[in-house]
């Protein structure tokens, strides 16, 4: 399957193949969308979403019809419950239903939900946990809509933060000697910091679950509208600007700097929210996801002052790359990809 994140403001598509177990990226895109056609990862304009997701697959020239696809944290509602361990899948599944409208404040009709059997309860061996995300179904047949509209079926449809630690397998062999001799997240807090185009979500995983989430209201979009307002060009410019340089000398002192001292007290004020409202007072890792986190230096400032180690989120590190893609622009891209990574892999599961 193909991987096909959709976000505020653009489209990511990525394809992987498997060789054993060596993974090969055998072509991605990244689409800009038009202005308000998602809006805070919500479709408001399915056609002009499926026009984007059009684009980008005459890019990648594949063949893969099948594609996941994901909703965001903030629309979906995620709820850890407890069974009885001897109730067969279907009972599991009858119980999740009749106790559902606890936990969903909407019409039942109007969901789409799901569920998985994570494991035994470690206090209580005849119980199960089981892993409940429920969606509104519009949300949900919104991408459907939209991959459709692209001559593509939506095979799967995800969550973001379990595409995301999914895609953690691959980033782990960066840890080098932090990690366990199983190679797993067991015993390490990580937290992933993706800074998006205008929020800003702290995932934080342990044991190899997600134990926290928190989204804030901080980006890019804040870099792209101060270079607007500083050198009066286009938000097109602007964000151009960003990416490829030619902006006058005092950009990096004048705007880039403080924009950067800004993203620091954000990650720093999103990990005190997680230290004051779990149990945890430490991280091992921090990960700087999405596209501004690619902004050089911005990990070493973060190390600095927070003192965590930090590094920039590469889940293709150790892939190998079919012979079209790009080495160079697969690296800087690499940091907003780690959501399409997570689905793509669900090709293998």
């Amino acid at each position: 399957m193909l991987g096909v994140d959709i976000s505020s403001t653009s489209v990511k598509i990525l394809e992987l193949s498997r060789s054993g177990q060596q993974y090969r990226v055998e072509g991605y895109a990244v689409e800009p969308l038009p202005e308000n056609a998602v809006v805070e990862k919500h479709i408001n304009d399915v056609e002009a979403v499926g026009n984007t997701v059009s684009r980008a697959l005459q890019k990648i020239r594949t063949r893969v019809k099948s594609a996941a696809c994901a909703v965001s944290g903030s629309s979906v509602i995620t709820k850890t419950l407890e069974v009885n361990r001897s109730l067969s899948q279907d009972d599991i599944e009858e119980q999740i239903r009749l106790d559902a409208s606890q936990y969903i404040p909407f019409p039942l009709e109007e969901v789409a939900m799901d569920f998985d059997v994570l494991g035994p309860v470690a206090r209580n061996n005849t119980q199960v946990e089981v892993q409940l995300a429920a969606s509104k179904k519009d949300i949900v047949e919104d991408r459907q809509l939209a991959l459709e509209a692209a001559g593509l079926s939506a095979e799967v449809i995800d969550v973001e933060i379990y595409a995301l630690l999914r895609t953690f397998s691959e980033l782990l062999p960066r840890m080098g000697d932090t990690l366990n001799k199983t190679g797993s997240l067991q015993d390490l807090t990580i937290a992933v910091m993706d800074i998006g185009h205008t929020m800003t979500t702290l995932t934080v995983m342990s044991d190899d679950r997600i134990v926290y989430t928190r989204e804030q209201v901080f980006g890019g979009k804040q870099l792209t509208e101060e270079i607007m307002r500083r050198y009066g060009v286009t938000l097109a410019e602007a964000g151009l600007a960003k990416k490829q340089g030619g902006l006058p000398d005092d950009y990096q002192a004048e705007v880039l700097e403080p924009f950067k001292d800004a993203a620091v007290q954000q990650i720093a004020r999103s990990l005190q929210f997680f230290f004051a409202s779990t149990e945890f007072n430490d991280v091992d890792f921090i990960f700087l996801a999405g596209g501004t986190s690619a902004i050089p230096g911005l990990a070493d400032i973060v190390q600095d002052k927070i003192g965590t180690p930090t590094l920039v989120a590469n889940p293709f590190a150790s892939m190998s790359l079919a012979n079209r893609v790009n080495a160079a622009n697969l690296s800087n891209d690499a940091p907003s990809l780690l959501v399409a990574c997570g689905l793509a892999l669900r090709s293998f599961a």
